[in-house]
């Protein structure tokens, strides 16, 4: 069982203009309820107890919207990084200054992504809690916004970056061991990508296809398009 969480909550959500003008992307609602409300509660139901958002735009509306995570059955922590250092410090370095809250292997979760029915197993990234691998990534179709995509999905179930072959989009979800921040400077800017190329590098990228429902919540036409659904 995994205990701990991190929700990425610190962007700007520009393309969500002009919702985002007054309220945070994880803060919006779908389907009855905000889009981190979601995670809460199916972290929650997996076993998690200790979930860390990181904030930054707007950062001072997250509190008093989810309180203290009592009403999930987890606790909630606060990494500050419009606060602590101007601005949001994307993901590598978000996680880089969430660390000290996290466990040896803890889930991170894009805050502005919608996945029901994702349940938070950690058994296909059983390597990653193991120590063999760095991080586990969890994959879906390209969506007509990105029909590139991401990363190879290997019959060895590691993750490659080759142009040629096909590849899948990360779903913004994935267990993570602190072992691939570490190294990583409190309050430096560093996007996920460059990590996550020396994991495949070092054969230490894992990756599970997730065949059930998932939208980035990136623009204003998803967020309607979920909600009229």
């Amino acid at each position: 069982m995994i205990r701990h969480a991190l929700i990425l909550a610190a962007g700007r959500g520009e393309r969500m203009r002009p919702l985002t003008d007054h309220t945070p992307k994880p803060l919006l609602r779908v389907r009855g309820q905000r889009l981190i409300e979601w995670h809460l509660q199916a972290l929650a139901a997996a076993g998690v107890r200790e979930v860390v958002v990181n904030t930054a735009w707007l950062e001072e509306q997250f509190e008093p919207a989810l309180g203290d995570g009592a009403r999930w059955g987890v606790r909630l922590h606060w990494s500050r990084e419009g606060r602590d250092h101007g601005g949001a410090l994307e993901t590598a370095g978000g996680i880089a200054k969430a660390l000290p809250l996290l466990g040896e292997a803890f889930w991170v979760v894009s805050g502005d992504v919608f996945l029901p029915g994702f349940n938070f197993d950690p058994t296909p990234a059983q390597a990653v809690i193991d120590g063999a691998h760095l991080a586990h990534l969890w994959m879906v179709p390209n969506a007509p916004h990105h029909p590139r995509g991401d990363f190879n999905l290997r019959e060895d179930g590691l993750l490659g970056s080759d142009a040629d072959g096909p590849r899948l989009t990360w779903a913004s979800v994935g267990l993570f061991h602190h072992a691939m921040f570490e190294h990583v400077p409190v309050g430096q800017r560093l996007p996920l990508r460059p990590l996550l190329e020396s994991a495949i590098a070092q054969r230490r990228l894992g990756g599970s296809r997730w065949g059930g429902a998932w939208t980035d919540v990136g623009t204003t036409e998803r967020l309607a398009s979920l909600q009229a659904g």
